[in-house]
């Protein structure tokens, strides 16, 4: 049984329309602070080589197949661009929603992304209004079934193309390392999610599976590693002919996935002379939406006493 006037909140980073609109995108990113030319240029750069990010129109997706599947309302919050969080939270409210189960779409915690998601929406969140916050799902079943199920059928297509094992990369984003040294159990959790995958296939050894950090950010002082560039280098060195990347840190096609694995490391690999694949991103897919359906439902009944 749904409880009444519940419904489910969906956090996203956001990500701009056009390459116009990445000044005012970067303003939000950095909390107003100013960003150098040479870096809005390199960020314009590369969402005028993807053409534009699908960030935005896969995430209402994903709203959309979950409010279908679980037949209450499910609304779509961006901190970084529009819809912002705060104008999603300003909509239920006027909706007379009393029940909030706010959900980041980014399954492993990181202060850094779902921290700043929960304080943007609970700055707007007016008293009486009962919120549940899922603090993180990188180990939820159906989401690691749901990037298996990617998974699988790419690494023994791989394989036959190959006549030999190849190795698979599991990649999430790069934060500060002071953020983990401070604590924060991201990257713990996206090495959990990266293990839980492997072992969904039977056939895929353990010395195939490896892990790195994607997409340092331009900003100073040290980001977590090891680099993509530097897990390529290393199956290389031990004689394989191709290498897998698969994104178990990120939910949906943007410009982390579509230039920095599909341009970037892929041609980075070409260099090297190894052939190269990409997991297929989740985006709305049927597993995804269950998963995300299964988690919602789950943590509904947890946190209001509702019999799921």
């Amino acid at each position: 049984m749904i409880p009444a006037n519940a419904a489910v909140l969906l956090l996203a980073h956001g990500s701009p329309q056009s390459p116009d609109d990445v000044p005012e995108f970067m303003k939000h990113i950095t909390g107003g602070r100013p960003v150098p030319d040479a870096v809005l240029e390199e960020v314009r750069h590369r969402y005028e080589l993807i053409g534009k990010s699908p960030l935005t129109e896969i995430t209402m997706a994903q709203a959309q197949g979950t409010q279908r599947q679980m037949g209450l309302p499910v609304y779509v919050g961006m901190r970084n661009w529009k819809p912002f969080i705060a104008e999603a939270v300003q909509q239920m409210m006027a909706d007379g929603i009393e029940r909030v189960l706010a959900i980041c779409l980014a399954p492993q915690n990181s202060s850094t992304s779902v921290g700043l998601y929960r304080n943007a929406m609970m700055a707007q969140m007016k008293p009486g209004i009962e919120v549940h916050f899922v603090e993180a799902w990188h180990d939820h079943p159906l989401l690691i079934k749901a990037f298996a199920e990617k998974l699988e059928p790419l690494w023994k297509k791989a394989c036959g193309e190959t006549d030999a094992p190849v190795p698979v990369i599991f990649t999430a984003h790069s934060v500060p390392t002071r953020t983990i040294q401070a604590g924060d159990p991201y990257e713990q959790q996206a090495k959990e999610t990266a293990r839980l995958v492997g072992e969904q296939i039977p056939a895929l050894a353990a010395d195939l599976c490896h892990f790195a950090f994607q997409s340092q950010g331009m900003s100073g002082g040290p980001w977590l590693g090891p680099t993509v560039e530097s897990v390529i280098l290393k199956v290389k060195q031990q004689g394989h002919a191709g290498v897998i990347i698969a994104p178990i840190g990120f939910l949906c096609d943007h410009v982390e996935v579509l230039y920095d694995v599909d341009m970037v490391f892929k041609q980075f690999a070409s260099e090297q002379g190894l052939k190269f694949w990409r997991t297929e991103s989740l985006n709305a897919s049927p597993a995804f939406i269950a998963a995300l359906a299964s988690l919602a439902s789950e943590r509904l009944a947890a946190a209001f006493g509702q019999p799921a």
